[in-house]
């Protein structure tokens, strides 16, 4: 029986752009893309902690956690994911 959100020892492929890849490693910290009432958001760790039921990403020496509630819906993570007020300098592109 398949589950709504994936299954639990499913490796989802999921890409990280290199802008994000970079981002994480010059903010030096694990991040976690979580649900947001705007959608999937990456927030640094220590805004949002990660979950047991994340699936963890390596990106440099930093771990990206996606909510196992988001793998379902998502196939790549992009800045677009970054919230404003993080002042990353990107201008939203929808």
């Amino acid at each position: 029986m398949r589950r709504p959100f994936g299954e639990i020892n499913e490796n989802p492929e999921i890409t990280v752009d290199d802008d994000v890849r970079a981002y994480i490693n010059e903010r030096g910290c694990d991040f976690r893309v979580c649900t947001s009432c705007g959608g999937p958001i990456l927030l640094p760790t220590s805004i949002k902690n990660p979950k047991s039921s994340d699936i963890p990403i390596a990106v440099g020496d930093y771990t990206l956690y996606v909510s196992r509630y988001q793998v379902k819906w998502i196939q790549s993570i992009t800045m677009q994911m970054v919230p404003r007020y993080f002042s990353y300098g990107q201008s939203d592109e929808f």
